[in-house]
């Protein structure tokens, strides 16, 4: 008796790991398939998404995307979701607190000749003294930018590039890189800043604005 209960619970377990991979898989491929959608309208007919491909237990999303302009060339779209069809690696994912992310790759039509990594970190702090029960006036400032450079005379054609990032500095984006050698723009931003064809557009100006301004002395 004992073992046929082992045997049914063993099955149910089956069916129900069964059911939650199939549905979570679906779910991922859906929501990959619509942020490309979006991409795609975002560029207003100039741009078409081409070959796409799922890896990872369809947590991972690989496309190249053909866009008419003369600043990218190459694209490469990849999109990280949550790995959901898998219950350990997404409970992981949860605890580690990874997100999910979109990176563009591409090759420009005026590469720079210039290596350079912008990473966003957040910190947050807070007191371990007990709250006071009188009422308390905080005074929040807002610091600028900081840079950490290896160069010790700082390039000029580097200053628009600066401008345009920190005017950006409110979106969700998560790293930006440029290097001289392919490919010479890479971008990582939050999929949280996605949310309909019009984020997407938003998007796309924000790295033609980047790949316009690293290139500003050579056009």
């Amino acid at each position: 008796m004992g073992r046929l209960v082992f045997i049914d619970g063993a099955v149910a377990a089956g069916i129900l790991l069964a059911v939650w991979y199939a549905w979570f898989v679906h779910y991922n491929r859906r929501r990959g398939a619509a942020l490309l959608q979006w991409v795609q309208a975002a560029c207003l007919g100039k741009g078409r998404i081409l070959a796409s491909e799922w890896r990872a237990s369809s947590s991972q999303l690989k496309a190249s995307l053909r866009l008419s302009s003369r600043w990218f060339e190459d694209i490469r779209l990849t999109i990280r979701l949550l790995p959901r069809a898998l219950p350990v690696q997404w409970l992981l994912s949860r605890w580690r607190q990874q997100g999910e992310t979109l990176t563009f790759e591409a090759d420009l039509g005026f590469p720079p000749h210039f290596s350079l990594d912008v990473i966003r970190r957040r910190w947050s702090g807070h007191s371990l003294k007990k709250p006071s029960t009188a009422t308390r006036v905080w005074t929040i400032s807002r610091p600028g930018p900081v840079i950490l450079t290896t160069k010790d005379d700082w390039p000029m054609e580097l200053t628009p590039l600066i401008n345009a990032l920190t005017s950006w500095r409110d979106k969700d984006f998560l790293s930006v890189r440029f290097n001289p050698t392919s490919p010479h723009f890479t971008a990582t931003v939050a999929l949280e800043s996605l949310s309909d064809e019009n984020t997407a557009a938003a998007l796309l100006g924000l790295f033609r604005e980047l790949a316009m301004s690293s290139s500003a002395k050579q056009h």
